[in-house]
């Protein structure tokens, strides 16, 4: 089988394997790694319709691995088993006048999960076929999800270390216990005196110091990331949208080759790359609804082709989106115009803090929904159908009906629903009723579920009174200094 090849974003003479790009997580020059070329599914979606989940994973991701079979599977099987709690790992389920795509059945109760439990497994595959013999630090900026998910993926892996950097204020009371209550002997968790943009940059200077990279590696370590910007987060992503797809047309609502439209809440672009690979790959995908909240930096530049992060940063309900600097991003970019505008362009978000960029034919349009009109989704919702929507679904639902009545477009669409309403329970409550502004997050726990009929999440029941175990904070301007204490 052909392997693909990965290329920089900002250089297309920087190339390396699967494996060689899992473990780098970013190119030498700041770039990320991309498919050269991205590979089709030759697989009719016919045969596609009868693969379990694991199959299913299989099957797309041998086309962007270069492990052998034995190998690829025992990262699978290893990944997607009993932590998840449903059998579809992902389930699609229909209400009112859209799908919804529940990826937060995990340990986690985030999408991340969906990668996450299987980058460990990638990493040290990849380590083996490597010959790599360091331990390897995986280093992690979180705006509320990737953090808990990647510490409970790589919690106790031989060979590793995991340092997880979060915004002190800017996360929910359940995601920043979830972190740092969190167990292992290899785990590190710092809050921020900063936001999550602060901990990205910091994090990716740190891949790109040069001295620092040898001065750790003459103390046996390597620095790998967790965060989508490694090619191995962000391609076991698109499985979940081929998945949807099957699951649609399983159900009904959907014949087999009809085109189906996503609407993905995101903040650092990783969520939504997936699904525009997945349709790349072949698909049938009509439209993405690129969904921001208050900060709608991807909104703005799906209007008009300028990014620009020179604005106010909010802290919102939707903390994971919570992002003025999107990453993967810059993958899109790279794809539609070329290594040598998107090295300009990067160039000048750095120094100038925006760029522009004309991108045709993507398939995506911004929509974004105010905190307002958030907390409106939730309750009209609920009143509606009865099911419960997270903060960050609730994005993804009123940007699909901005969208829909602005284009009359009424293809079948998924919502991506990124969490459990359970990691913001005291904002979901707030929107149900103003009464609950002054109750606690985890007394307000029993009510939603009374409210909703779906039981507490064994993962966060009596979270409230586990020990936390990491305690660090420190300045944003000191994220360096913090890593080279921590392991020198």
């Amino acid at each position: 089988m052909k392997h693909v090849t990965y290329i920089g974003t900002r250089d297309a003479s920087i190339q390396a394997s699967a494996s060689e790009a899992i473990l780098k997580g970013i190119c030498a020059d700041g770039g990320l790694y991309i498919p050269a070329e991205i590979p089709t599914m030759d697989t009719p979606l016919e045969e596609l319709a009868k693969l379990s989940y694991q199959d299913l994973a299989f099957t797309v991701l041998r086309k962007f691995v270069d492990f052998t079979d034995e190998e690829l599977r025992a990262c699978i099987d290893g990944a997607y088993d009993e932590k998840f709690d449903t059998k579809e790992i992902a389930p699609l389920v229909q209400k009112g006048d859209a799908y919804f795509l529940e990826l937060f059945h995990g340990r986690t109760l985030a999408f991340k999960d969906m990668a996450l439990s299987i980058l460990p497994y990638l990493m040290k595959t990849a380590a083996k076929r490597e010959g790599i013999d360091k331990e390897i630090v995986i280093l992690t900026a979180t705006s509320g999800d990737t953090g808990k998910a990647a510490l409970e993926g790589f919690a106790d892996v031989e060979g590793t270390k995991i340092i997880v950097f979060f915004p002190e204020d800017g996360v929910s009371p359940v995601q920043k216990l979830q972190m740092t209550t969190q167990e292992g002997k290899n785990t590190c968790v710092v809050g921020i005196l900063g936001n999550f943009d602060d901990a990205q940059t910091a994090v990716k200077q740190i891949f790109t110091d040069v001295e620092l990279a040898a001065e750790l590696e003459a103390r046996g370590y390597v620095f790998s990331s967790a965060n989508s910007i490694n090619i191995g987060r962000l391609v076991p992503q698109i499985v979940y949208y081929f998945h949807a797809y099957l699951q649609a047309v399983k159900q009904g609502g959907l014949s087999m080759g009809e085109s189906i439209n996503f609407s993905v809440p995101t903040g650092n672009f990783g969520d939504i790359l997936a699904g525009w690979y997945a349709m790349k790959m072949g698909l049938p995908v009509g439209h993405f609804v690129c969904a921001s909240n208050d900060n709608k930096v991807l909104y703005d530049f799906f209007q008009t082709g300028t990014y620009d992060r020179n604005r106010e940063f909010h802290v919102t309900v939707s903390p994971s989106m919570d992002i003025l600097i999107s990453s993967n991003l810059e993958r899109l970019i790279s794809h539609m115009v070329g290594q040598d505008l998107t090295k300009e362009e990067m160039t000048r978000l750095q120094t100038e803090g925006k760029y522009s960029v004309e991108i045709k034919e993507s398939k995506i349009t911004g929509e974004y929904a105010t905190e307002a009109e958030t907390y409106t989704a939730i309750k009209d919702f609920f009143g509606k159908t009865g099911y419960v929507m997270d903060t960050h679904t609730a994005v993804g639902y009123a940007a699909y009906k901005k969208y829909k009545e602005a284009t009359g477009d009424n293809t079948p669409t998924v919502i991506v629903s990124t969490a459990s309403p359970y990691k913001f329970t005291k904002d979901v409550m707030m929107a149900m009723d103003d009464k609950y502004k002054t109750e606690d997050a985890f007394v307000l726990m029993d009510e939603l579920a009374k409210i909703s009929g779906v039981a507490i999440p064994e993962p966060i029941r009596g979270i409230e009174t586990r020990e936390i175990l990491h305690k660090n904070v420190c300045e944003k301007t000191k994220i360096q200094e913090f890593v080279k204490g921590y392991l020198l």
